[in-house]
């Protein structure tokens, strides 16, 4: 089986390695370099790096809607096309062009979660259990028929990175399955049930903004959710306040949300819709991360005090 992969973040490295092992992989689509850093040097994607580690041919095309790419593509004469985390919608014209089609990895049970960033709204939403899906691809935003699920926990403390990993390993072990299921022609397409759709959008800074009327509970899960960015983030006196790390305490104080119950050695405690967050490190505006008690320290925080524009 001639095996393209289109791809560009190390997530999508476990299934770069899977869809080599699976068969002949004659090419690898990325996005093209592109300036990182603070120094602003030009570096390749990930799956790029990798790719070329490996002596496998990697084409970067600015647009893949182009004659030239299409030209490209027929050129490798695939029989798949295997899609994770390109960036990128593929229009029809590629989608039709391998015998096989395309499919993709997409790191959710879908159809819940579709979208951009599904790994981040399971853990903030509070799921328990998420997963990957091997889909056969459609013109729609991950709407194509599956054709292979994996189911795994969600852990209590787990963060969207720590999530991400286990996912991408995922990713690479149902490739390492469904590929040659499908070259024996043993995998059959599920439709989707798509009133039982659920969307996780693009990740936006103004997502990290705390709002104390959700439950303590739900503040922690986005905390958790929204790592490294935008991160989770609170104003007192005007000033942005980015929370580093908390803890859920189970009772209730019938205090207005935001504002502040406690002020103890190892934290300041919030009310929040139900229950209270204790907050344990914190960074101030143009300061360096701190605990709360140098905080509370300098800041002259007390009971009393109201979190939130």
């Amino acid at each position: 089986m001639r095996i393209v992969f289109m791809g560009s973040p190390a997530l999508a490295i476990p299934s770069l390695e899977a869809s080599r092992e699976s068969g002949q992989l004659v090419g690898v689509i990325s996005q093209p370099p592109r300036r990182k850093g603070r120094g602003l040097k030009v570096e390749p994607s990930p799956v790029s790096a990798w790719a070329e580690g490996e002596g496998i041919p990697v084409h970067t095309p600015e647009s893949i809607r182009t004659p030239e790419f299409m030209g490209l593509l027929r050129s490798m004469d695939p029989d798949v096309v295997v899609v994770v985390a390109f960036g990128k919608i593929l229009p029809p014209s590629i989608l039709a062009a391998p015998p096989m089609g395309c499919v993709n990895v997409h790191a959710s049970l879908l159809p819940e979660l579709r979208g951009a960033a599904p790994i981040q709204w399971a853990i903030a939403r509070g799921y328990e259990t998420t997963g990957v899906t091997l889909m056969q691809m459609d013109e729609g935003m991950d709407t194509g028929p599956i054709l292979l699920q994996s189911e795994t926990s969600i852990r209590q403390d787990e963060t969207s990175p720590e999530l991400g990993l286990r996912l991408a390993q995922a990713g690479g072990d149902i490739l390492l399955e469904g590929l040659p299921a499908m070259a024996r022609g043993e995998l059959h397409p599920v439709d989707q049930d798509h009133s039982l759709a659920t969307y996780a959008p693009l990740i936006k800074k103004e997502d990290g903004l705390i709002d104390w009327s959700l439950s303590a509970d739900e503040i922690a899960n986005r905390m958790r959710a929204f790592v490294p960015w935008p991160g989770t983030y609170t104003h007192r006196r005007g000033k942005r306040i980015g929370i580093v790390a908390a803890r859920v305490l189970g009772e209730g104080t019938g205090q207005e949300p935001g504002r502040v119950v406690a002020v103890e050695k190892d934290g300041i405690e919030i009310a929040c819709g139900r229950g209270v967050l204790r907050v344990e490190r914190l960074k101030p505006e143009g300061k360096v991360e701190m605990t709360a008690s140098d905080y509370a320290s300098g800041y002259r925080i007390a009971v009393g005090d109201r979190l939130g524009k």
